[in-house]
């Protein structure tokens, strides 16, 4: 082999013929060595390049996970955490860490599809089991299971209007769960193969869309009892993604992405084949202005959605099966089959200003339409006025059992509205924290819970479920009787309320028995009225004729 001789820097490196094609690629790319290459050592087996700090922490991050990662979904709100599903696992990651900050695990076979809701605070998954698991952000264990599919559930999301979740599995149906019940609301049985992604509409929260292997995208909508559109991909479906408007689909199966307007009836607009092996992600920016999609070939096709052209492309060292972009467009994470969890940060772009002040629209602008007056044949269309929860109802849905019953408890609706501090109170019993929410107060609370309860006992419409919460009480807190004046005042009350009501019912029933002894006795002089009066008739008939 011949020598060559390379100036590298302010020293010569010897090395052979083979490395020369090498050398030049790293010098082209990291520089003549002062910069990126601190040193470069050659020999005839052995190439050894080391890297400056500051290049090395510029370089995509890699982690290794448990087994094939089928899903990755960034949380809504900050501070965009991700969560990755793989093997029986869904880990929680920071946007920097390379560590896992949480682990649901509660899985016996593998999980699937592990996705945020729109507030990040609930994490639902689907599982080999066919059990779907909804979790709390905060804590590890199920905060409700849906069981109804009889096979590997691989896709589930959240109706926009955060109440509802969609499924869909290997039994070929479809399915939509209400979380606060826990129930089935509605089962599809439409597709002939595996159900295998879906998404939801962001614009109306009834549509929802499932994709499957039987090669069809199916459009529902909640309020009907079967599909609206369906629209024939060709190839086995692998991903589905509605655009924010709602008025594009866009479907990956096979070799093809393919792009379909809702509006005209799933009208096909543009079919792209840029990829050599299957397409199985699909990934939209936060302008919607980029499309991506990941595939087995290993390679990351971004495409314009103006013209649908590629306008860049990633690859990587193994198939790719998932892939998501953060809210920012930040941070690009990528799932592979090897198990192997891609992460690549954005590049900050220097020389521009850190804030730039957004013009703002004109004045005519915003006054725009506003004089404007119907005419009769126009067809006037008002605006729906959304209503602010109140903070009892958003606790509520927090599953904050304790802080949802101190806010009914407050003077401004204890006193003028009790039939909401009493329907909390049942809503609570109906999901089983009446009982958690009640412990654990101190003597003022008790006091206010046992007053309000010894005053409203002893109307009907209240009864019921009052008797129940005074059992409860009772129970809980009797072993401190006998501790504060006070509480053992407001037991009494409670006693005397209910005694009273009981002396009153018994009264009620006396009195009830003497109605029911005297309408029986009128009921039994009519009765005998009319015999007398059939038996006297035909007598007078006779005289008459005679």
């Amino acid at each position: 082999m011949r020598d060559w001789e390379v100036s590298g820097g302010m020293s010569y490196r010897h090395f052979t013929f083979p490395e020369v094609s090498l050398l030049k690629t790293l010098m082209s790319h990291y520089g003549t060595g002062t910069g990126l290459c601190e040193e470069v050592l050659f020999s005839e087996r052995e190439l050894t390049v080391q890297l400056s700090q500051a290049y090395l922490a510029k370089a995509p991050i890699q982690i290794k996970e448990f087994g094939a990662v089928n899903k990755i979904d960034f949380s809504p709100v900050p501070p965009r955490n991700y969560a990755v599903t793989a093997s029986s696992r869904i880990h929680i990651y920071g946007r920097y860490s390379h560590e896992p900050i949480k682990t649901f695990s509660r899985f016996k076979d593998a999980a699937y599809c592990g996705t945020y809701r729109d507030d990040g605070n609930l994490l639902v998954a689907g599982s080999d089991e066919g059990i779907i698991r909804l979790f709390d952000i905060s804590g590890k264990a199920p905060l409700r299971q849906f069981d109804g599919h009889t096979k590997p559930v691989h896709v589930v999301g959240f109706l926009s209007d955060k109440y509802r979740i969609f499924s869909g599995g290997d039994d070929y149906s479809s399915k939509l769960w209400d979380i606060p019940s826990g129930t089935e609301i509605v089962s599809y049985r439409e597709h002939t193969d595996y159900v295998r992604c879906g998404c939801a509409s962001k614009v109306n929260a009834d549509v929802f869309v499932t994709g499957s292997y039987d090669h069809t995208v199916k459009l529902f909508d909640a309020r009907t009892k079967s599909s609206i559109i369906t629209i024939e991909h060709g190839q086995p479906v692998e991903s589905v993604l509605l655009f924010p408007s709602g008025g594009l689909l866009v479907s990956a199966g096979g070799r093809y992405v393919k792009v379909w307007d809702v509006l005209k009836g799933g009208q096909l607009l543009v079919s792209l084949k840029n990829h050599h092996k299957t397409v199985t992600c699909l990934c939209l920016n936060s302008s919607g202005q980029r499309l991506l999609s990941g595939s087995l070939d290993r390679h990351v096709k971004i495409y314009s959605t103006t013209s649908y052209k590629v306008v860049h492309s990633f690859s990587y060292a193994a198939p790719i099966l998932s892939l998501a972009l953060s809210p920012e467009d930040e941070t690009i994470v990528v799932g592979m089959t090897n198990g192997v969890l891609n992460i690549k940060h954005r590049k900050p772009e220097e020389g521009k200003e850190k804030s730039q002040k957004k013009r703002q629209p004109a004045y005519r602008t915003y006054m725009k339409g506003k004089t404007y007056m119907p005419k009769q044949e126009d067809f006037s269309v008002s605006k729906p006025v959304r209503r602010a929860l109140r903070k009892y109802d958003k606790l509520l849905k927090s599953f904050d059992s304790s802080k949802a019953l101190d806010a009914v408890l407050e003077p401004s609706i204890r006193l003028h509205t009790p039939e909401v501090t009493v329907a909390v109170m049942q809503e609570l019993h109906r999901r089983g924290t009446l009982r958690s929410a009640l412990a654990g107060r101190d003597e003022k609370q008790i006091n206010l819970l046992l007053t309000f309860v010894a005053r409203r006992v002893i109307e009907p419409r209240f009864t019921s479920i009052l008797v129940t919460v005074a059992d409860m009480i009772t129970d809980i807190y009797q072993p401190v009787l006998g501790q504060s004046a006070i509480v053992d005042r407001q037991f009494l009350r409670l006693q005397e309320a209910i005694g009273k009501e009981i002396d009153y019912q018994g009264e009620l029933l006396e009195v009830l028995g003497m109605m029911d002894t005297l309408f029986a006795s009128f009921a039994e002089k009519e009765v005998t009225c009319l015999e007398e009066n059939r038996s006297n008739s035909p007598t007078e008939i006779i005289e008459t004729d005679e």
